[in-house]
């Protein structure tokens, strides 16, 4: 994949590059992790180029990342995942679905492209950049006859009032409009629905290990 665009900085536009992710940029897709996640977050979570080599020979279609005056700034990452399979799973959590972000889980024939990861550097977040980045996707949902895009939406803001209502109660908050949440808000904003909380996705203190499963539906695909 490789598309020209623009993103919009107030009034300015800005041309982007949205395109497949190589070899050639896993010292730039690093740094992006270094700069959109810095310390304490601990290093050994950021990719390696292990991870990264993984990405873009298991599934290349999923491997996708933007640019901004030539420079990487965001990546989005993806796998395919077959839903009869997954839902006899037990453990539905970031690491058993993602394999620990190396997707030697990837089922090259799964329904569903499952997202493990998105990023964009912060000084960038405000030009729009991760929803052209998620468009991207369920661009490549579409292209590959794939029924729907599934992940898990971290419920940053859940901490703040967890003693006083569960992660559901949170989340039928948040769709309602009485609470706000960063992630959740903007995922809903990119065209995602809700499917169900999951407890103990993945070790985050902001989301007491929780989050929302949310998909978008291929419009193309008739039936559930």
């Amino acid at each position: 994949m490789r598309k020209q665009l623009y993103v919009f900085d107030g009034d300015t536009p800005i041309e982007a590059v949205i395109r497949t992710y190589g070899e050639a940029d896993f010292d730039a897709l690093i740094r992006v992790q270094q700069v959109s996640f810095p310390p304490p977050f601990p290093s050994e979570l950021w990719w390696t180029k292990d991870q990264l080599r993984e990405h873009v020979t298991r599934f290349p279609e999923g491997a996708l990342c933007v640019e901004v005056a030539g420079q990487v700034v965001g990546s989005i990452t993806g796998l395919r995942v077959d839903s009869e399979r997954m839902a006899g799973a037990g453990d539905h959590s970031w690491s058993t679905v993602t394999d620990d972000g190396y997707i030697r889980t990837h089922q090259p024939d799964g329904d569903t492209l499952y997202i493990v990861d998105v990023c964009i550097m912060p000084a960038y977040r405000k030009l729009g950049l991760g929803k052209w980045l998620m468009q991207s996707m369920y661009e490549v949902v579409v292209q590959l006859g794939m029924a729907r895009l599934l992940g898990g939406g971290r419920m940053p803001g859940y901490h703040k009032v967890a003693e006083t209502m569960s992660a559901e109660a949170y989340v039928a908050a948040v769709m309602s409009g009485t609470l706000k949440d960063p992630v959740i808000t903007f995922l809903l904003r990119c065209g995602r629905t809700p499917v169900h909380v999951v407890e103990g996705y993945l070790e985050d203190e902001e989301s007491l290990n929780h989050a929302l499963l949310m998909e978008w539906r291929n419009p193309f695909q008739v039936g559930d």
